[in-house]
């Protein structure tokens, strides 16, 4: 007990240590809340992590499966449970903001299914506050996630393209990120095909594609406990106060616009700039996808699926074999399934990210000493290195927890994320603070990045992570 006062006194501090110390990201979020119950339960997750992310707009909207309606009073109903909870947030980390204050950014777009609202006399509350957003004069990228149809952002970008010069519209259109939960209505090829430079994640077409379903899909013979309603009810709904109360039970699928968000969290694996280098939300390939590889007669709600305009990030395939505990003599080994998609990109780090959520649901309703908070990483060398081809190296890592609790260390080369075909084993033990490695050999100029997670023995346990990227030449 008296070493959690202690580290309650220093927490701020610890937070703000070199892998960990991140921009925040700007989020604008556009939601069909109550089309489904998965919005409400990504809005619930979004609110806990509203002092890591500056959100500057909550936006209802329609979709596909909720064509005549938008339901801004749900957000709010949500945000005012959150009010009730913040004061008890602070007490683990700063800048949650007031409720007062988000329930300030609350607005919606028009009652009317995609491209009938985009248009001249097609403006809404929504739109206008999302161009208010981007004309702010921030240099940060403004993030715009969807969560249903994208009609608001394109009348947003129609008014902008009527109503700015060339050069002023195109400024302002370099400064915004989209991710989509897929195709929702219409109005997202329209936006890809009319604004060709625009930075666009998705996976569009039939659901059973998209890369954000790895966040709720069961896999066969994998530890899919963290997904399970008995879980859910534990750690989220029950006796975790108003908000956890807010979290409604699945209808069709787990948080499906989570993935949306999840990269914008500052944790030492995520980088938001970078699709391709993989982190909670998913790892992404820009390219023009086959409409073969889109799945054009599965599920898509009836919104059509055709041939991309133009390169989009999309879709990018990892092999993971995760490492589970051993019981006797090293601490882990690897498990003896893998398995090889692009929906495993997003669940390979479930387990992590879940016991994340459930640590800050935590933090709503229990004082500082009683909940675990995650542990801070330091790495040994630079995050960019560069080594000759063949020569061997070291890579290393520190973690100072907290909470002072026990740390476990683990390396693995993320192949995907670099140029190289194949794995760059680690040399010996890779459960160690410091482990050699030695890079292959080549003949010309490859990246690998090296990834390592640093995970507490608190309840629940909590991983944050530092990347290092090795520049091998020959």
């Amino acid at each position: 007990m008296f070493g959690k006062l202690i580290a309650a006194a220093l927490v701020m501090a610890l937070v703000s240590a070199p892998v960990q110390a991140a921009e925040k990201q700007r989020l604008f979020v556009l939601t069909d809340i109550e089309a489904d119950p998965d919005d409400s339960m990504s809005l619930v997750r979004l609110l806990l992590y509203a002092n890591e992310i500056d959100i500057e707009g909550l936006v209802a909207t329609t979709s596909t499966h909720q064509k005549t309606f938008v339901a801004p009073e749900t957000i709010r109903r949500i945000v005012g449970a959150y009010g009730e909870v913040q004061p008890n947030l602070l007490r683990h980390e700063a800048g949650f903001p007031e409720a007062k204050a988000l329930l300030g950014l609350i607005s919606e777009g028009l009652p009317v299914y995609g491209m009938a609202g985009v248009g001249e006399g097609k403006d809404s509350a929504g739109s206008d506050r999302l161009i208010r957003a981007l004309e702010t004069p921030d240099p940060r990228p403004l993030w715009v996630t969807a969560w249903g149809g994208t009609n608001t952002l394109a009348q947003a970008l129609w008014r902008i393209r009527q109503s700015k010069s060339p050069a002023e519209a195109k400024r302002l259109i370099a400064r915004l990120r989209v991710y989509t939960i897929s195709d929702q209505d219409d109005s997202g090829i329209w936006i890809r095909t009319h604004f060709p430079d625009l930075f666009y994640i998705v996976s569009p077409g039939g659901y059973s594609v998209g890369v954000w379903t790895g966040i709720l899909a069961e896999e066969a013979g994998f530890d899919n406990t963290e997904i399970s309603n008995a879980w859910l009810a534990e750690h989220i709904q029950q006796g975790h106060g108003p908000l956890g109360a807010q979290y409604p039970d699945v209808g069709y699928g787990m948080e499906g616009d989570t993935p949306s968000y999840l990269a914008l969290i500052p944790n030492g694996l995520n980088a938001p700039d970078h699709p391709d280098w993989g982190g909670w939300g998913g790892r992404y390939r820009l390219s023009i996808p086959k409409l073969a590889d889109l799945d054009p007669k599965g599920f898509t709600g009836g919104v059509p699926v055709g041939e991309e305009p133009r390169p989009i990030w999309t879709n990018s395939a990892d092999s993971y074999t995760p490492y589970v505990a051993n019981d006797i003599g090293r601490s882990v080994k690897l498990f003896d399934k893998t398995v090889k998609s692009a929906r495993i990109t997003v669940g390979r780090w479930r387990k992590e990210f879940q016991n994340d959520f459930a640590a800050r649901m935590d933090w709503a309703v229990k004082p500082y000493a009683e909940a675990n908070h995650p542990p801070v990483v330091t790495l040994g060398q630079p995050d960019h290195i560069t080594v000759k081809s063949g020569a061997g190296f070291h890579l290393s890592a520190t973690g100072r927890d907290p909470d002072g609790d026990n740390l476990s260390y683990l390396w693995f080369n993320y192949a995907e994320a670099g140029t190289l075909d194949q794995p760059i084993p680690i040399q010996g033990a890779e459960n160690l603070y410091r482990v050699p490695v030695t890079a292959p050999v080549v003949t010309t100029t490859q990246t690998a990045h090296f990834i390592v997670k640093v995970t507490d023995k608190g309840t629940p346990p909590l991983t944050r992570y530092g990347r290092v990227i090795v520049t091998i030449t020959p």
